[in-house]
């Protein structure tokens, strides 16, 4: 995978493929970076190619959201999750970690939610949102590594 994709040099998400019945993604989870509780409201399949992705599977109980279980994924393997699970993902690893992720629909038209990292209260997903977390992680990066060179 690595040999077609290359290793992966920034995080984010990037759109490979996208219309009403599939989305496939390569996203790029920048070192130590986490994302809050969500759902996708379609099925889905991720595969790593690179690094290491723990997810943590949350249950809804009345307006908010309770820890169910975890699993970490490393490069090879797939999860495959069904349209009601609600997940966050962190990238524990100090390196920049690499998955396909194929959707069953449009991943950026179909509303959905997340919920807050500190209360767990839900609110509508954003992908503004999602967006800004990933260029805050990549600066974080930056500067990580910026600071690790001078060392």
């Amino acid at each position: 995978m690595l040999r077609g994709v290359g290793h992966p040099t920034t995080g984010g998400i990037n759109t490979w493929y996208r219309c009403g019945q599939l989305t496939v993604l390569n996203i790029v989870w920048s070192p130590l970076m986490q994302l809050m509780p969500h759902e996708h409201r379609m099925w889905s399949v991720i595969g790593i190619y690179t690094g290491r992705e723990d997810n943590i599977f949350w249950r809804r109980q009345g307006d908010s959201v309770i820890a169910a279980q975890g699993r970490a994924l490393a490069a090879g393997e797939p999860v495959a999750l069904d349209a009601d699970v609600i997940h966050s993902v962190t990238n524990p690893i100090a390196k920049l970690t690499g998955a396909i992720h194929i959707y069953g629909g449009d991943f950026f038209a179909r509303p959905r939610s997340e919920w807050d990292p500190e209360t767990l209260a839900e609110r509508p997903w954003d992908v503004q949102e999602a967006v800004r977390v990933f260029r805050e992680s990549n600066e974080r990066f930056a500067a990580w590594q910026s600071a690790r060179n001078c060392a």
